[in-house]
């Protein structure tokens, strides 16, 4: 009964949305690199760029550095809420559309202190990556608590989101997507963006760093964690080891499956989509203290794939706690269960930084 509950409502809240749009199936090689592109089938060429990604020293998630970061200070009235401005930098990698290569974050420093006063915030910060198709205020809530728990936090926008956004979309449907290649290297933009956020953290004496990240952010806040050393701890919320299974088989992405159905199988996308998948990329996380929360009743994050990942720390014996939400993944959002997910995410960071 409470199954068939939490689904008819997932259902629900997840029709909730009218803009998804079914986009034709793109092999997308004009994103790959002009020496990954030959003459050979389009298939043969990506999955020969992803292998030679996959592999040690690739430098698919290398970073260069930047000291090209501007903060801006919230308004009065803004910042007595504890707002304490907007950070924007270039990104590290960068698209065919303009908006979306300049990075964006909200600051959050605990008790509204100075970037530079960070005795008073005890070194600690956290970078957080909110859920696909977040707005502009998603997460800022969060990140507000964790200030005020004595976690300065800086909430990034995801690539092609909010500010991001270039004007012939709605939704944020470049960064998950029919096309194989773009949602590669947009999540790889992202992961880079994350990186580069720590960078400037560590600039301004954060010593104790960590990340967080919902639903699509959790993905990309385990590859982050996984490729940025000043990271030491990752608090992921809603789980899964591979991106296409969530894709091929999750509530909240029909509309991509339906683009993708008849051109590629799911085995096919889950071997080109290694670079984006966690699974890939789980000896690298070992060294972090890790945060791992499914829903009971998620049908966007199918609950077989969230147990096999954390499977897989206990396999690999990766430190790592668990967290089990009573809900499905739309409802997370809902009370009382925003306030328990909240309330695990704010402990184990408080614990762990």
């Amino acid at each position: 009964m409470l199954a068939w509950f939490f689904h008819e409502w997932e259902r629900r809240l997840a029709s909730v949305s009218k803009d998804r749009v079914v986009r034709p199936f793109e092999w997308g090689v004009d994103w790959l690199p002009p020496e990954a592109r030959t003459s050979g089938p389009e298939l043969e060429q990506i999955a020969n760029w992803v292998e030679a990604m996959v592999q040690p020293g690739s430098g698919f998630y290398d970073l260069p550095p930047t000291t090209d970061f501007t903060l801006t200070p919230a308004a009065d009235e803004a910042g007595a809420n504890g707002d304490g401005g907007t950070l924007r930098f270039p990104s590290a990698f960068v698209t065919p559309h303009p908006e979306n290569n300049t990075v964006v974050g909200r600051w959050f420093p605990v008790g509204g202190v100075s970037p530079g006063d960070v005795d008073r915030a005890q070194g600690r910060a956290v970078i957080v990556m909110p859920q696909w198709n977040s707005d502009a205020g998603g997460h800022i809530g969060l990140a507000q608590l964790l200030a005020r728990f004595g976690i300065s936090a800086l909430r990034l926008s995801l690539p092609y989101h909010d500010d991001r956004m270039p004007p012939e979309l709605s939704r944020a449907d470049y960064i998950v997507s029919s096309n194989v290649v773009r949602t590669i290297q947009v999540c790889r933009q992202a992961v880079l963006d994350g990186r580069r956020a720590v960078a400037w953290l560590a600039s301004q004496g954060y010593t104790r760093i960590g990340v967080l990240g919902t639903s699509l952010g959790s993905c990309l806040s385990l590859l982050t964690a996984a490729h940025e050393p000043l990271i030491t701890a990752q608090a992921l919320n809603h789980v899964s080891p591979w991106f296409s299974d969530v894709v091929w088989r999750g509530l909240s992405t029909v509309h991509v499956r339906k683009g993708l159905d008849g051109h590629i199988d799911a085995d096919t996308l889950r071997e080109l989509w290694r670079p984006i998948s966690p699974w890939t990329h789980l000896d690298k996380v070992r060294d972090k203290k890790s945060l791992l929360i499914y829903a009971k009743y998620d049908l966007t994050f199918p609950l077989d794939l969230s147990k096999t990942l954390i499977d897989e720390f206990r396999r690999q014996g990766i430190p790592h706690e668990t967290g089990v939400l009573p809900c499905g993944h739309y409802s997370t959002g809902s009370a009382p269960f925003k306030f328990y997910d909240a309330w695990m995410l704010i402990r184990f960071l408080r614990r762990s930084l």
